[in-house]
Protein backbone atom coordinates (compact mmCIF):
# COMPACT_ATOMS: atom_id res chain seq x y z
CA UNK A 1 0.00 0.00 0.00
CA UNK A 2 1.26 3.39 -0.61
CA UNK A 3 -0.49 6.44 1.22
CA UNK A 4 0.95 10.53 0.78
CA UNK A 5 0.60 11.87 4.02
CA UNK A 6 -0.34 15.51 3.80
CA UNK A 7 0.53 17.59 7.05
CA UNK A 8 0.20 20.84 8.19
CA UNK A 9 2.71 23.14 7.32
CA UNK A 10 3.07 26.05 10.11
CA UNK A 11 5.15 23.90 12.43
CA UNK A 12 7.76 21.05 11.70
CA UNK A 13 6.84 17.60 12.52
CA UNK A 14 9.88 17.39 14.73
CA UNK A 15 10.39 17.21 18.71
CA UNK A 16 9.94 18.48 20.66
CA UNK A 17 6.28 18.83 19.00
CA UNK A 18 4.43 22.22 18.53
CA UNK A 19 1.24 20.13 19.12
CA UNK A 20 -1.04 17.36 18.96
CA UNK A 21 -1.45 17.55 15.13
CA UNK A 22 2.66 17.29 14.56
CA UNK A 23 2.97 14.13 17.16
CA UNK A 24 0.15 12.20 15.53
CA UNK A 25 1.04 12.65 11.87
CA UNK A 26 4.80 12.20 12.95
CA UNK A 27 3.60 8.90 14.69
CA UNK A 28 1.08 7.80 12.45
CA UNK A 29 4.19 8.03 9.58
CA UNK A 30 6.25 5.84 11.46
CA UNK A 31 3.71 3.52 12.67
CA UNK A 32 2.67 2.95 8.72
CA UNK A 33 6.31 2.17 7.96
CA UNK A 34 6.60 -0.17 10.87
CA UNK A 35 3.86 -2.35 9.04
CA UNK A 36 5.36 -2.24 5.87
CA UNK A 37 3.34 0.71 4.58
CA UNK A 38 4.69 2.93 1.58
CA UNK A 39 4.63 6.22 2.99
CA UNK A 40 5.34 9.71 0.78
CA UNK A 41 5.35 12.77 3.23
CA UNK A 42 4.74 16.06 2.95
CA UNK A 43 5.31 18.49 5.90
CA UNK A 44 6.91 21.91 6.84
CA UNK A 45 10.06 22.71 6.71
CA UNK A 46 12.65 21.89 9.44
CA UNK A 47 10.64 17.99 10.20
CA UNK A 48 12.53 15.23 11.30
CA UNK A 49 14.97 13.98 8.64
CA UNK A 50 13.87 10.23 9.48
CA UNK A 51 10.21 10.73 7.99
CA UNK A 52 12.12 11.70 4.85
CA UNK A 53 9.96 14.62 4.01
CA UNK A 54 8.95 16.39 1.27
CA UNK A 55 9.00 19.73 1.72
CA UNK A 56 6.21 21.94 1.53
CA UNK A 57 7.79 25.26 0.42
CA UNK A 58 5.88 28.19 2.51
CA UNK A 59 9.41 30.33 1.41
CA UNK A 60 8.55 34.42 0.80
CA UNK A 61 6.96 34.20 -3.17
CA UNK A 62 8.95 36.91 -5.47
CA UNK A 63 6.42 38.78 -6.44
CA UNK A 64 7.03 42.21 -8.48
CA UNK A 65 6.67 45.46 -7.53
CA UNK A 66 3.65 46.59 -9.23
CA UNK A 67 1.67 42.92 -7.38
CA UNK A 68 2.88 44.18 -4.27
CA UNK A 69 1.36 47.66 -4.67
CA UNK A 70 -2.11 45.76 -5.04
CA UNK A 71 -4.09 47.26 -1.79
CA UNK A 72 -6.62 43.75 -1.95
CA UNK A 73 -2.95 41.52 -1.85
CA UNK A 74 -3.46 38.88 0.58
CA UNK A 75 -0.62 38.40 3.32
CA UNK A 76 2.65 37.08 1.33
CA UNK A 77 2.38 34.09 4.28
CA UNK A 78 -0.65 33.16 3.44
CA UNK A 79 -0.02 33.31 -0.46
CA UNK A 80 2.83 31.27 0.13
CA UNK A 81 1.17 28.73 1.93
CA UNK A 82 -1.82 28.37 -0.33
CA UNK A 83 0.73 27.59 -3.52
CA UNK A 84 2.45 24.93 -1.75
CA UNK A 85 -0.52 23.19 -1.36
CA UNK A 86 -1.69 23.80 -4.24
CA UNK A 87 1.34 22.36 -5.92
CA UNK A 88 0.98 19.40 -3.96
CA UNK A 89 -2.86 18.98 -5.25
CA UNK A 90 -2.03 19.54 -8.83
CA UNK A 91 0.89 16.47 -8.48
CA UNK A 92 -1.50 14.19 -6.80
CA UNK A 93 -3.90 14.64 -10.13
CA UNK A 94 -1.22 13.21 -12.39
CA UNK A 95 -0.20 10.37 -9.78
CA UNK A 96 -1.77 7.20 -10.42
CA UNK A 97 0.75 4.99 -7.81
CA UNK A 98 -1.17 6.03 -4.77
CA UNK A 99 -3.75 4.14 -3.07
CA UNK A 100 -4.75 6.54 -0.22
CA UNK A 101 -4.00 10.37 0.47
CA UNK A 102 -4.31 11.22 4.36
CA UNK A 103 -4.75 14.69 4.71
CA UNK A 104 -3.68 15.89 8.15
CA UNK A 105 -3.68 19.63 7.38
CA UNK A 106 -5.56 22.36 8.29
CA UNK A 107 -5.55 24.17 5.02
CA UNK A 108 -8.43 24.22 2.96
CA UNK A 109 -7.46 23.33 -0.48
CA UNK A 110 -6.21 19.47 0.14
CA UNK A 111 -10.66 19.10 0.97
CA UNK A 112 -11.58 21.64 -1.79
CA UNK A 113 -9.65 19.76 -4.44
CA UNK A 114 -9.69 16.36 -3.04
CA UNK A 115 -12.00 15.16 -6.19
CA UNK A 116 -8.80 16.21 -8.34
CA UNK A 117 -6.40 13.17 -6.84
CA UNK A 118 -6.82 9.96 -8.87
CA UNK A 119 -6.21 8.29 -5.32
CA UNK A 120 -9.24 8.99 -2.45
CA UNK A 121 -8.66 11.16 0.41
CA UNK A 122 -9.22 10.70 4.12
CA UNK A 123 -9.12 13.85 5.77
CA UNK A 124 -8.72 13.70 9.94
CA UNK A 125 -10.35 16.70 11.92
CA UNK A 126 -8.14 17.92 14.07
CA UNK A 127 -9.70 21.04 15.27
CA UNK A 128 -13.15 22.58 15.88
CA UNK A 129 -14.42 24.36 13.11
CA UNK A 130 -12.65 26.81 11.27
CA UNK A 131 -14.50 29.16 8.24
CA UNK A 132 -11.73 28.18 5.51
CA UNK A 133 -12.23 24.80 6.00
CA UNK A 134 -15.43 24.21 7.00
CA UNK A 135 -16.52 26.25 3.27
CA UNK A 136 -14.19 24.18 1.63
CA UNK A 137 -16.23 20.72 3.13
CA UNK A 138 -19.22 22.50 1.94
CA UNK A 139 -18.03 23.06 -1.50
CA UNK A 140 -16.10 19.86 -1.90
CA UNK A 141 -18.17 17.18 -4.66
CA UNK A 142 -16.19 13.61 -3.71
CA UNK A 143 -18.06 10.64 -2.83
CA UNK A 144 -14.94 8.54 -2.27
CA UNK A 145 -13.70 11.05 0.67
CA UNK A 146 -13.82 9.70 3.90
CA UNK A 147 -13.32 11.47 7.14
CA UNK A 148 -12.12 11.27 10.97
CA UNK A 149 -12.42 12.87 13.93
CA UNK A 150 -10.01 12.80 16.34
CA UNK A 151 -12.33 12.49 19.34
CA UNK A 152 -16.16 12.14 20.19
CA UNK A 153 -16.36 15.81 20.73
CA UNK A 154 -14.58 16.68 17.47
CA UNK A 155 -16.82 14.33 15.72
CA UNK A 156 -19.94 16.34 16.82
CA UNK A 157 -18.68 19.80 16.62
CA UNK A 158 -18.36 19.24 13.10
CA UNK A 159 -21.67 16.68 12.62
CA UNK A 160 -23.59 19.87 10.81
CA UNK A 161 -20.97 19.85 7.92
CA UNK A 162 -19.63 16.15 7.58
CA UNK A 163 -19.65 13.25 8.79
CA UNK A 164 -16.95 11.07 10.62
CA UNK A 165 -15.75 8.18 12.24
CA UNK A 166 -13.88 8.37 15.50
CA UNK A 167 -10.39 7.87 15.82
CA UNK A 168 -8.46 9.14 18.95
CA UNK A 169 -4.88 10.00 18.81
CA UNK A 170 -2.38 7.57 20.17
CA UNK A 171 0.75 7.64 22.39
CA UNK A 172 3.68 5.66 21.80
CA UNK A 173 3.88 3.35 25.27
CA UNK A 174 7.07 1.86 24.15
CA UNK A 175 8.45 5.39 24.33
CA UNK A 176 6.12 6.95 27.57
CA UNK A 177 6.89 4.51 29.83
CA UNK A 178 6.42 4.67 33.88
CA UNK A 179 7.77 6.10 36.29
CA UNK A 180 8.13 5.59 40.31
CA UNK A 181 5.83 8.71 41.26
CA UNK A 182 6.86 11.49 43.07
CA UNK A 183 5.51 14.92 45.31
CA UNK A 184 5.40 17.64 43.04
CA UNK A 185 2.65 17.72 39.67
CA UNK A 186 3.08 18.24 36.12
CA UNK A 187 1.50 21.25 33.61
CA UNK A 188 2.32 20.18 29.98
CA UNK A 189 1.52 22.61 27.12
CA UNK A 190 2.03 25.21 25.34
CA UNK A 191 2.08 28.34 27.16
CA UNK A 192 -0.85 30.62 26.18
CA UNK A 193 -4.41 31.76 27.50
CA UNK A 194 -6.54 29.03 26.60
CA UNK A 195 -4.47 26.50 28.00
CA UNK A 196 -4.46 28.56 31.59
CA UNK A 197 -0.92 27.40 33.22
CA UNK A 198 -2.00 30.08 35.41
CA UNK A 199 -4.95 28.01 36.52
CA UNK A 200 -2.33 24.99 37.12
CA UNK A 201 -0.66 27.05 39.43
CA UNK A 202 -3.44 28.24 41.66
CA UNK A 203 -4.75 24.76 42.23
CA UNK A 204 -1.35 23.53 42.90
CA UNK A 205 -0.89 26.25 45.58
CA UNK A 206 -4.36 25.48 46.65
CA UNK A 207 -3.20 21.53 47.07
CA UNK A 208 -0.48 22.37 48.73
CA UNK A 209 1.75 21.20 46.06
CA UNK A 210 4.99 22.54 44.32
CA UNK A 211 4.27 22.71 40.25
CA UNK A 212 6.90 21.96 37.16
CA UNK A 213 5.53 23.79 34.35
CA UNK A 214 6.82 22.51 31.03
CA UNK A 215 6.15 23.97 26.94
CA UNK A 216 6.58 25.96 24.50
CA UNK A 217 6.25 29.82 24.78
CA UNK A 218 3.15 30.31 22.36
CA UNK A 219 2.29 33.95 23.84
CA UNK A 220 4.91 35.87 25.12
CA UNK A 221 2.70 38.83 26.71
CA UNK A 222 0.90 36.25 28.71
CA UNK A 223 3.49 34.58 29.75
CA UNK A 224 5.64 37.80 31.04
CA UNK A 225 2.42 39.33 33.07
CA UNK A 226 0.18 36.16 34.17
CA UNK A 227 2.72 32.99 34.39
CA UNK A 228 5.93 34.23 35.44
CA UNK A 229 4.86 36.39 38.15
CA UNK A 230 3.53 33.65 39.76
CA UNK A 231 6.59 31.51 39.57
CA UNK A 232 9.02 30.74 42.78
CA UNK A 233 10.29 28.12 44.97
CA UNK A 234 7.14 26.16 44.51
CA UNK A 235 6.67 27.04 40.80
CA UNK A 236 9.51 26.41 38.53
CA UNK A 237 9.67 26.55 34.64
CA UNK A 238 11.15 24.47 32.97
CA UNK A 239 11.21 24.80 29.22
CA UNK A 240 9.94 23.66 26.16
CA UNK A 241 11.24 19.63 26.64
CA UNK A 242 11.19 16.99 24.42
CA UNK A 243 9.80 13.68 25.07
CA UNK A 244 12.98 12.12 26.82
CA UNK A 245 12.62 15.19 29.47
CA UNK A 246 8.78 15.32 29.26
CA UNK A 247 8.71 11.49 30.56
CA UNK A 248 10.69 11.70 32.98
CA UNK A 249 8.85 14.66 33.90
CA UNK A 250 5.48 12.80 34.16
CA UNK A 251 7.42 9.97 35.57
CA UNK A 252 8.25 11.69 38.78
CA UNK A 253 5.08 13.42 39.06
CA UNK A 254 2.15 12.36 41.78
CA UNK A 255 0.13 13.83 38.82
CA UNK A 256 -0.81 16.09 36.20
CA UNK A 257 -2.58 19.06 35.61
CA UNK A 258 -4.67 19.66 32.53
CA UNK A 259 -6.02 23.00 32.70
CA UNK A 260 -7.81 23.87 29.25
CA UNK A 261 -10.42 27.24 29.29
CA UNK A 262 -11.06 26.01 25.54
CA UNK A 263 -12.65 22.63 24.82
CA UNK A 264 -9.39 20.44 23.57
CA UNK A 265 -10.02 18.12 20.41
CA UNK A 266 -8.76 15.47 22.32
CA UNK A 267 -6.08 15.89 24.98
CA UNK A 268 -3.00 14.26 23.95
CA UNK A 269 -1.15 15.55 27.24
CA UNK A 270 -3.35 13.36 29.57
CA UNK A 271 -2.88 10.59 27.23
CA UNK A 272 1.27 10.92 27.82
CA UNK A 273 0.66 11.51 31.23
CA UNK A 274 -1.38 8.07 31.94
CA UNK A 275 0.94 6.34 29.61
CA UNK A 276 3.82 6.99 32.11
CA UNK A 277 1.64 5.74 34.98
CA UNK A 278 0.57 9.46 36.23
CA UNK A 279 -3.12 10.22 37.22
CA UNK A 280 -4.48 13.31 35.65
CA UNK A 281 -6.86 15.81 37.14
CA UNK A 282 -8.17 17.99 33.83
CA UNK A 283 -11.31 20.19 33.77
CA UNK A 284 -14.04 19.07 32.28
CA UNK A 285 -14.16 20.04 28.61
CA UNK A 286 -13.49 18.62 25.12
CA UNK A 287 -12.45 15.29 24.33
CA UNK A 288 -11.25 14.66 27.93
CA UNK A 289 -13.62 13.05 29.56
CA UNK A 290 -13.60 10.36 26.43
CA UNK A 291 -10.69 8.89 28.06
CA UNK A 292 -9.92 10.10 31.62
CA UNK A 293 -11.86 7.67 33.84
CA UNK A 294 -12.38 7.48 37.46
CA UNK A 295 -9.77 4.51 37.96
CA UNK A 296 -6.88 7.05 36.56
CA UNK A 297 -8.16 10.66 36.81
CA UNK A 298 -10.62 13.13 38.02
CA UNK A 299 -12.72 15.69 35.68
CA UNK A 300 -13.27 18.98 37.53
CA UNK A 301 -15.59 21.97 36.91
CA UNK A 302 -12.55 24.58 36.58
CA UNK A 303 -13.27 25.76 40.26
CA UNK A 304 -9.92 26.21 42.68
CA UNK A 305 -10.95 24.26 45.61
CA UNK A 306 -13.09 21.50 43.80
CA UNK A 307 -9.48 20.86 41.81
CA UNK A 308 -7.68 21.14 44.95
CA UNK A 309 -9.89 18.36 46.30
CA UNK A 310 -10.04 16.38 43.27
CA UNK A 311 -5.41 16.36 43.42
CA UNK A 312 -5.68 14.71 47.23
CA UNK A 313 -7.83 12.02 45.78
CA UNK A 314 -5.52 11.26 42.34
CA UNK A 315 -2.65 10.84 43.83
CA UNK A 316 -3.60 7.95 45.38
CA UNK A 317 -5.37 6.50 42.44
CA UNK A 318 -3.01 2.99 40.99
CA UNK A 319 -0.17 4.17 38.85
CA UNK A 320 -0.07 0.33 37.45
CA UNK A 321 -3.84 1.07 36.87
CA UNK A 322 -3.33 4.11 34.81
CA UNK A 323 -0.69 2.83 32.62
CA UNK A 324 -2.99 -0.31 31.61
CA UNK A 325 -5.50 2.04 30.90
CA UNK A 326 -3.41 3.83 28.49
CA UNK A 327 -2.13 1.09 26.18
CA UNK A 328 -5.70 -0.28 25.90
CA UNK A 329 -7.39 3.25 25.12
CA UNK A 330 -4.61 5.44 24.02
CA UNK A 331 -1.66 3.56 22.33
CA UNK A 332 -0.36 4.66 18.57
CA UNK A 333 -0.64 1.09 17.86
CA UNK A 334 -4.19 0.89 17.98
CA UNK A 335 -4.55 4.11 16.55
CA UNK A 336 -2.27 2.60 13.84
CA UNK A 337 -4.52 -0.64 13.28
CA UNK A 338 -7.75 1.85 12.80
CA UNK A 339 -6.31 3.77 10.30
CA UNK A 340 -5.28 1.04 8.35
CA UNK A 341 -8.71 -0.20 8.32
CA UNK A 342 -9.88 2.48 7.16
CA UNK A 343 -7.47 3.00 4.40
CA UNK A 344 -8.17 -1.26 3.61
CA UNK A 345 -11.79 0.14 2.77
CA UNK A 346 -11.01 3.05 0.53
CA UNK A 347 -8.52 1.33 -1.77
CA UNK A 348 -11.04 0.27 -4.29
CA UNK A 349 -12.12 3.68 -4.68
CA UNK A 350 -9.14 4.65 -6.82
CA UNK A 351 -10.28 6.70 -10.11
CA UNK A 352 -13.98 6.60 -9.22
CA UNK A 353 -14.35 10.23 -8.64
Amino acid sequence: MHVVMIAASRFPLAEPFAGGLESLTWNLCLGLRDRGVRVTLFAGPGSDPALGARELETRPLALSPAARQDVAMPPAAWLSEHHAYLQVMLELQRRDDVDVVHNNSLHHLPVAMAAASRAPMVTTLHTPPTPWLESAFDIADDPRAHHVAVSDHTRRAWRHVVDAEVIPNGVDVRRWTPGPGGDALAWVGRLVPEKAPHRAIEIARAAGRRLRLAGPVGDLDYMRTMVQPLLGEDVEYLGHLGSDDLRTLFGTSAATLVTPVWDEPYGLVAAESLACGTPVVTFDRGGLPEFVTPEVGRLVAGDVAGAAAAVHEAVTLDRGACRRHAIERCSVDRMVDEYLRVYDSMRGLQGAA
